[in-house]
């Protein structure tokens, strides 16, 4: 009676006795184990050799530990003894691994794949037909047909199919062309120059010896054939896969029955060995196997291919689905197919190469993305705008009208300008430190008022020195050229700037000005900390020390320097100092009238500007700026590494020149910005000293204050006080205040009062109707009236309506939102090489009844290649929008592309002819998104490779394809090697393969390996 070897390994004091026994008879061994044991061998008893990996197995086979040594046996997949395995090439067979179309061999299993327009069926081997027509109608603008292994494209009565065979264009009825319904061709028609047509046939068919029809081979959907296609002279022929029978329709195979031969023989066996025949080889029935059977001693064994696995019962494949499993792999979203899976990203993430890889889209790495600054985020970005602009178009940037909105905040009048605005006063007034409401300059120039600027000379060693002595308001704006601009006071009227150092006299009201321009022959524009200047002490002089001593209204220096040209040789500085003087009427009399005494203030200021100039001289410009003299100094600053010297206001920052920023001054002394000091503020960048809180009030906690607002002390909204500061009193009934630091409050109008006093809000206003957004109360009429066009209003109860940003407009009136503000600016002539062609106003809506016209007309010997990535436009009404591309602006001119419906699968094609005419219109009513449409043009060599290329079907029916020709990096990285075939050198082949999917490299390498074979 034998003993079971699980009886000896269960009882460790029995095995060493047994296997004692057992060595005395080696056959007893055979019986039991069936394995080849060398007698001469000593036994090992108790040693697992292959945990301890003393065994000798192949890395492809594996160790079994038996009692006496241990046994190698190949993986499955691999043949051999063990010692030694070696690769099973399942696909190396008559039946191709069982699979109908490819085989891929790969260690230890292999893969089956089906041809572009098939797919892998569930057993993993028989590929069937795709009905690409399922999934957004296949890419077709009007009709799509599906066909074994492909689909077509089919348009309706009165439209033929465009050479990108997906989209349809009219017919025309009148004269021979490619645009009339008789031109006879079965594909693609072409004008030649005599003006006949000439046909031509989509990839994968060859032109008939008619020259019009055109004859399926096996290059397009397989010929049409479900397993194997041949090409003969007239027609392609389909054949099946052995295992299967090809159908009556001479295309579609089935799997065949399995006929028992043998039979006969297999009756006149004894049972106990017909049974063993068909449980254990592969010759009858596969084995039982699935999927591949082999033979080995103990029986056949079943495996099944790569993306399945093996059942319980040793016999049945069963699909993976990969996305149980660590989702696939895919960093997102897994899908799993028939033998593999897919994985896919979301939306503004891109898949890589591996094809499981999400990278985040960095939108802002584009050109045109945003108009002033683009902020990526993961998986989107967002635009936004410097100060004084508006986001509008999502992406775009329009000037704010901010006088739009309550006139700006303005007293009187409020003056709208690029990316800012100011308020204006009438004559007599100034504006308050506020810059919003208006004071009376006569209560502000009275006799114990200081002025504001001085102008005195005096005679010094027979020579004469001249000083400004400026109190406040210094401005820079530092650039190329050092601008500055010492300001003292406000003017009041303004001012000519004289181009050749003469003085230009004029009058505005009763004020006389002045504009006299000094040259400095080598000269820099930087304003430098100067001791006093000598015989000019800091101390006030009297009028009577003074030679010249001039009470100036106004005084404004603008330095410039000027680098050589064609009339000046060396660099030069312009000084140009704008005086204005006021005439005092209290000096007319019954002897001189008004024009009098402004004749003599005329006069009075040219002696005082012809005696600046001696003093000038050609060294150096004297200013005394908040109780610091400064000068303009001739000479540059040296420094060992001969740098450019900065700016006013300005301070060296890694080798570049930076403006100090608001809150902040250049102190010459240190070289440096500082903070300004307690009780003053600055509200500029690039200053060279701050403003002065005005007196008696709180001054800022901190250093630094950026404006006077945080001086403290402010009036709250709703509250109003003479200069802005506390003590305050509350707004009266009937009017509002919404800002801080205010001297006046706005009229709710048309005798409407408010609850209480101190409002803050028009809301405060008792109005008797209450306004819905889109419209603005008429304190005159008491009635909402709708925001007029290129106006919008999105609150309610408003008395106003915002003006649309510059350049942009509403469709209607009544808009609620900036959203319905839009750009009407397109169209033009178009670069020769690439460029866009943009819907008005995208990504935003482009507006209602517009109309753009384009032309793109390459240089000699070129020809245009057009990439849609997508395009919408409504489907609510018949072809109300449309975009359409022709050789001119006839209607029977060659089109090459026309839409009027929303298409978001990408479509690339050719240029129909050499030059195109474009145009988008849109009807009254409508709105979308738009468009927009690269393009390119290339040598006309490459005409038929990239017509070979943007017309095979599989450039769009992979989802990996479809988001190259949406991603506008590498849409550019192509173009850039299309314009220019030298830019090709700049990527590598890693960058390339990085760049694209294998499926997408195998397309284009097929393509130019075709168009270059000799």
């Amino acid at each position: 009676m034998p003993i079971a070897l699980s009886t000896v390994r269960d009882f460790p004091y029995k095995r060493r006795e047994y296997l004692s026994f057992l060595a005395l008879c080696p056959p007893l061994l055979y019986r039991l184990w069936g394995e080849s044991v060398n007698p001469s061998l000593p036994l090992s008893v108790g040693v697992d050799e292959c945990a301890l990996g003393t065994d000798d197995c192949h890395i492809d086979a594996i160790c079994q530990d038996t009692p006496t040594s241990y046994k190698c046996v190949c993986k499955a997949g691999f043949k051999g003894e063990g010692t030694a395995c070696e690769d099973i090439d399942e696909c190396d067979n008559e039946y191709n691994g069982d699979c109908v179309h490819e085989c891929t061999n790969i260690p230890g299993n292999y893969r089956c794949t089906c041809y572009d327009g098939f797919a892998l069926a569930h057993d993993g081997h028989n590929c069937l037909d795709v009905d690409e027509c399922r999934s957004n109608n296949g890419g077709c603008q009007q009709t799509c047909i599906n066909t074994m292994g492909s689909y077509e494209c089919r348009c309706k009565d009165g439209f033929f199919l465009s050479d990108n065979q997906h989209t349809c264009i009219h017919r025309s009825e009148e004269g021979q062309s490619c645009m009339n319904k008789e031109h006879g061709c079965a594909h693609i028609c072409r004008e030649t120059p005599r003006g006949g047509v000439a046909c031509d046939c989509r990839p994968g068919f060859e032109l008939a010896k008619n020259q019009r029809d055109c004859i399926l081979t096996c290059n397009h959907g397989n010929g049409g054939c479900q397993h194997t296609c041949n090409d003969t002279d007239t027609r392609p022929v389909c054949m099946c896969h052995p295992k299967y029978t090809l159908q009556s329709d001479g295309k579609a195979c089935v799997e065949k029955e399995e006929s028992d031969n043998n039979s006969t023989s297999v009756a006149e066996m004894d049972k106990r060995v017909k049974r063993r025949l068909v449980m254990e080889t592969c010759a009858v029935n596969n084995g039982g196997c699935d999927r591949t059977c082999r033979d080995t001693s103990t029986g056949v064994r079943c495996s099944c291919p790569v993306g399945f696995t093996l059942q319980f019962d040793g016999k049945t494949c069963k699909d993976v689905d990969e996305c149980q499993s660590n989702n696939g792999g895919c960093d997102h979203f897994c899908k799993n197919t028939v033998g593999s899976f897919d994985c896919s990203c979301k939306m503004g993430y891109k898949l890589l190469t591996d094809e499981k890889s999400c990278q985040d889209v960095d939108e802002c790495s584009f050109e045109r993305t945003c108009d002033h600054t683009c902020v990526n985020y993961p998986g989107s970005f967002a635009c936004t705008c410097d100060r004084g602009y508006t986001l509008y178009g999502l992406t775009h940037c329009g000037d704010v009208n901010e006088c739009s909105i309550n006139n700006g905040g303005c007293e009187y009048t409020c003056v709208n300008t690029a990316g800012d605005y100011y308020c204006q006063c009438p004559p007599r007034f100034k504006l308050h430190w506020n810059r919003k409401d208006c004071v009376e300059v006569e209560s502000l120039m009275s006799d114990s008022t200081p002025q504001k600027a001085v102008l005195q000379c005096i005679k010094n060693g027979g020579s004469e020195r001249c000083l400004i002595n400026c109190q406040s308001h210094i401005y820079s704006i530092p650039g190329e050229f050092s601008t500055m601009f010492p300001l003292c006071h406000r003017q009041l009227c303004s001012a000519r700037a004289s181009s050749n150092s003469t003085v230009d006299l004029s009058c505005l009201g009763d004020a006389v000005k002045a504009s006299v321009t000094f040259r400095l022959n080598d000269g820099t524009c930087r304003m430098r900390r100067t001791e006093p200047h000598q015989g000019l002490s800091q101390q006030k002089l009297s009028e009577r020390q003074s030679h010249v001593y001039e009470s100036l209204s106004f005084v404004n220096i603008t330095c410039k320097r000027r680098p050589s040209g064609r009339k000046t040789s060396a660099k030069e500085t312009l000084i140009t100092v704008h005086f204005e003087l006021d005439v005092n009427q209290k000096e007319v009399t019954d002897t001189c009238s008004l024009s009098c005494v402004r004749g003599k203030a005329e006069k009075r200021l040219r002696k005082t500007i012809r005696t600046l100039r001696k003093a000038i001289g050609k060294d150096n410009f004297h200013v005394r700026l908040s109780g610091k003299d400064f000068e303009v100094s001739k000479k540059m600053p040296h420094s060992s590494e001969h740098l450019e010297a900065c700016g006013t206001g300005q301070i060296r920052v890694d080798n570049r020149c930076a403006s100090c920023r608001a809150g902040t001054y250049y102190d010459e002394d240190k070289e440096q910005c500082v903070l300004c000091p307690h009780g003053t503020y600055q509200s500029e960048e690039g200053q060279i000293t701050c403003e002065i809180c005005p007196d008696n009030q709180d001054h800022p906690k901190h250093a630094g204050a950026r404006d006077v607002s945080e001086c403290g002390g402010l009036c709250p909204p709703g509250e109003i006080s003479s200069d802005g500061f506390r003590p305050c009193g509350p707004c009266p009934l009937g009017t509002y205040q919404p800002e801080s630091g205010r001297t006046s409050c706005i009229s709710c109008g048309g005798g409407l009062t408010t609850k209480q006093s101190g409002a803050s809000s028009f809301h405060n206003c008792e109005t008797r109707v209450q306004c819905s957004p889109g419209h603005s109360y008429n304190a005159t009429s008491h009635r909402c009236i709708r925001c007029a066009v290129g106006t919008y209003q999105p609150e309610f109860g408003q008395n106003h309506c915002i003006s649309c940003p510059v350049d942009t407009s509403t469709d209607f009136d009544g808009s609620t939102n900036i959203t319905q503000c839009k750009n009407r600016q397109c169209g033009g002539e178009l670069g020769n090489y690439s460029g866009y062609i943009e819907s008005p106003n995208y990504p935003g809506n482009y507006p209602a009844n517009t109309e753009c016209t384009w032309n793109i007309t390459p240089p000699p010997k070129r020809r245009i290649l057009i990439v849609v990535p997508e395009i919408f436009l409504p489907i609510e009404d018949e072809c109300g929008d449309y975009l359409v591309m022709r050789k001119s602006p006839s209607s029977n001119s060659v089109t090459t592309y026309e839409t009027c419906q929303t298409y978001e699968r990408p479509i690339a094609f050719t240029s129909r002819s050499k030059k195109l005419w474009i145009q988008f219109r849109s009807n009254e009513m409508n709105s979308a998104k738009g468009f927009q449409v690269p393009y390119v043009t290339y040598d006309e060599d490459y005409q038929e490779l990239i017509e070979d290329i943007v017309r095979d079907g599989r450039l769009y029916a992979s989802e990996n394809h479809q988001e190259i020709l949406k991603d506008k990096k590498l849409i550019k990285a192509l173009f850039e090697v299309l314009a220019h075939p030298q830019n090709y050198f700049k990527y590598t082949a890693q960058e390339s393969r990085e760049m694209f999917p294998k499926s997408f490299i195998r397309l284009l390498r097929t393509k130019v390996s075709r168009f270059l074979r000799p």
